[in-house]
This record gives structure tokens, C-alpha cells and sequence, in this order.
């Protein structure tokens, strides 16, 4: 499975690594080339990143303008570079490459993006998508007071508002939710790294490169078995597990998910177009 992974929010695309054929699957699903904000890639292995010159010349064709950040791991800039511009493409907008050590790497207006370091064979990190803190109004105790139409925009940028003759204050008829957390992390061992990240996560994207009968070789080749991230996942209280990068050697993932499950019931495998809605 060649990884690349789009997260959609308030009307911009995020990806996370840009395998071959990226751009293919894209168009194949509808995700919209002109509204990637900015690429995360894990690592410089090929098949995580090969994906991108194609890219990035359909969005040039495409007339794109607005500046493209990249992120890759510190050090890895110049790599990354010559990979898009291998052969001086006329590219006119401004591509920018960022190397990253971990921490906070991208804010948006409601959301951040953090990184953290994994384990494999080449200098690896996994990515954080993590919400801001939200705002609900409480239905019962707005209809109650007459709150309604646009004295809901009104009270959430006041902080209060004159209702009825009276002065109705924004935490009396809202409470504070906590936004989505998504955690992406791929290639690498299970390690505390991720344990770390991914407490509480909403969603953990986890590679399971092999079964867990294979398991010395995901150890010699620096991956992880479905066992082994179904057992991070457990250990995060995550609520939902989604395995990915499955091995080529199996053509039916369904032994993979199922030794997930028996660790971590609520997990599932990726596969090409799988998409997941989080409200």
C-alpha cells in the first residue's frame, strides 16, 4: 500500500505522505487538487514520498498560486527539493520546505498539527491533527431564553447578549467540548513516542506492516505487526484504531484486522478510498 492520507477540515485538504499514484486517487475521489494547504510527509522512503513531483506539476498546470508548505524531517529539505525539481519545472507558485525535530510544526485557525518521533530505518515522524476546544450551544436552555438566528454569532463573539431584558452570558447556555484528536504514524515500531501522543485520540492511523505470526520481520525491518498497534491503541485509550501500510504479501487484510480486533475491538483496516466522517 502506497501511503497518503487526506485529512479534509473547514474547506482545506491536509496530507499526510504522498505515495505513487497519489494524485490518481485524488481525482478518483473527488478531493480537490487547489485546496491542499500543506503536505506532512513521515520519511524519504520512496513510497511515501514519490508521489509528490506529479502532484505538484497537476497543480501548477491547474494554475494553483497559493504557496504549498512541505514538511519533512529536519534535514531532509535538500532531498526533498530535488525530488520535486528534478527537472526545473516550471512550477510558478511558492513551494515551501520546512524540516521538522518535533513539537508544533502547523497552526490553522481552530486546529494544530504537532510532530513526533518514531522508530524505523530512516529519520521518521508521526503527525498529530489535534482541534481546538469547542463551543456547544445547549438547545434546551437556548430556546428557553430565546436565543435564536444570528444572537447566536452575537453571543459567541461578545460573550454575552441583552435578551428579554436581560443579560444572558455565553457559558450559561454552552458548555466546552473537546475537539478531535487524529494521530498518524507510519513506518515504524511500536514505541512510547506514540503511545504518548495518542492518548485520548479519537482516531489513530497505525501502520501494520505484517501479521503477527511475522513479527521478526517487522522487528529486523523496523515495522509493526496488527498486534502490536492494536496494543498501543489499548494502551492510549484511543477510540477508534485504523491500521494501514499493510504488506503487499497479503492480498486479504482480514487476518491482519481480525488480530487487531482481539486486542483492540474497535479497529479497522485502511484500503484505497476508505473514508472516515468524524462529527
Amino acid at each position: 500500500m502506497m501511503p497518503s492520507v487526506a485529512l479534509a477540515y473547514d474547506g482545506s485538504i491536509y496530507l499526510f505522505d504522498c505515495g505513487e499514484g497519489t494524485q490518481m486517487q485524488m481525482m478518483k475521489f473527488g478531493i480537490n487538487f487547489s485546496k491542499v494547504q500543506a503536505i506532512f510527509i513521515s520519511h524519504m522512503h520512496g513510497d511515501h514520498v514519490i508521489g509528490m513531483p506529479g502532484l505538484l506539476r497537476t497543480m501548477a498546470i491547474n494554475g494553483r498560486k497559493e504557496r504549498l508548505s512541505i514538511y519533512v524531517p529536519k534535514g531532509e529539505e535538500k532531498r526533498a527539493r530535488s525530488l520535486i525539481f528534478f527537472d526545473s519545472a516550471m512550477i510558478k507558485y511558492n513551494v515551501e520546505i520546512k524540516g521538522i525535530r518535533g513539537g508544533t510544526v502547523y497552526r490553522g485557525k481552530r486546529f494544530s498539527i504537532s510532530s513526533f518521533k518514531l522508530v524505523h530505518s530512516a529519520k521518521t515522524y508521526g503527525y498529530v491533527f489535534e482541534e481546538s476546544e469547542k463551543t456547544r450551544f445547549i438547545k434546551e436552555k437556548c430556546e428557553r431564553l430565546g436565543i435564536k438566528g444570528e444572537m447566536f454569532r452575537f453571543i459567541s463573539e461578545k460573550g454575552k447578549i441583552n435578551a428579554n431584558g436581560r443579560v444572558i452570558g455565553l457559558g450559561s447556555v454552552s458548555r466546552k467540548e473537546k475537539g478531535k484528536k487524529i494521530v498518524y504514524a507510519t513506518d515504524t515500531r511500536p514505541c512510547k513516542n506514540t503511545e504518548i501522543a495518542a492518548r485520548g485520540a479519537d482516531v489513530l492511523i497505525h501502520e501494520a506492516n505484517y501479521a503477527d505470526g511475522e513479527k521478526e520481520f517487522a522487528v529486523e525491518r523496523k515495522h509493526s505487526t496488527s498486534v502490536e498497534a492494536a496494543k498501543i491503541a489499548k494502551t492510549a485509550k484511543a477510540k477508534m484504531l485504523v491500521i494501514t501500510h499493510i504488506s503487499a504479501r497479503y492480498r486479504n487484510a482480514q487476518k491482519l484486522l481480525d488480530e487487531a480486533r482481539h486486542i483492540f475491538k474497535n479497529s479497522e483496516v485502511a484500503h484505497d478510498g476508505y473514508i472516515l466522517k468524524l462529527d
